[in-house]
């Protein structure tokens, strides 16, 4: 009778299925876009960029309404939060020189935020980390990948949705 091996095989993990439906794509886009945050977040420490992802999406937000400065309603209705998160965010930019609380020629109860010249200049800055992250992440697929997951991407982000 064989004597039994002392040495136990390795235990091998089992083979993993891909998730039904879409859970699977879902788990891939959470771990692409915290990819995509992590590089932008490198890049604007390169910059000495000190923006909180919230501020920085308040800055283009703001910059969306072009001359017409939206009033602390339209930003919080946009950002879909409560006036008192765009009070605080506003404050913060306001401190940091990048957008000014200015009055309604209309309406002198009604304040509307305007973004400074520092605040173009780092929105520009912002935009471009963005660019550089977005390149550092997608460097590994050929322009026709980039061309095709363009598309997909666009299809889904135009789609009507409950939040738009």
């Amino acid at each position: 009778m064989p004597s039994p091996d002392p040495t136990p095989e390795p235990e091998t993990a089992p083979a993993t299925e891909p998730a039904p439906g879409g859970a699977n794509v879902a788990e891939q886009l959470v771990r692409l876009t915290r990819r995509m945050q992590r590089a932008q977040k490198r890049r604007m420490a390169q910059l000495d960029l000190a923006f909180t992802p919230a501020q920085s999406r308040l800055l283009r937000v703001v910059a969306h309404y072009g001359d017409a400065p939206p009033r602390m309603a339209d930003l919080a209705a946009r950002l879909e939060v409560v006036p008192r998160a765009v009070t605080t965010l506003v404050d913060a930019l306001e401190a940091q020189g990048a957008v000014c609380r200015v009055p309604d020629p209309a309406n002198r109860r009604v304040v509307r935020v305007e973004l400074t010249g520092t605040g173009r200049a780092t929105l520009d800055a912002l935009r471009s980390a963005r660019r550089s992250a977005a390149e550092d992440v997608l460097a590994p697929l050929s322009a026709q990948q980039r061309d095709t997951l363009g598309g997909l991407l666009a299809t889904l982000v135009d789609r009507e949705g409950p939040h738009r």
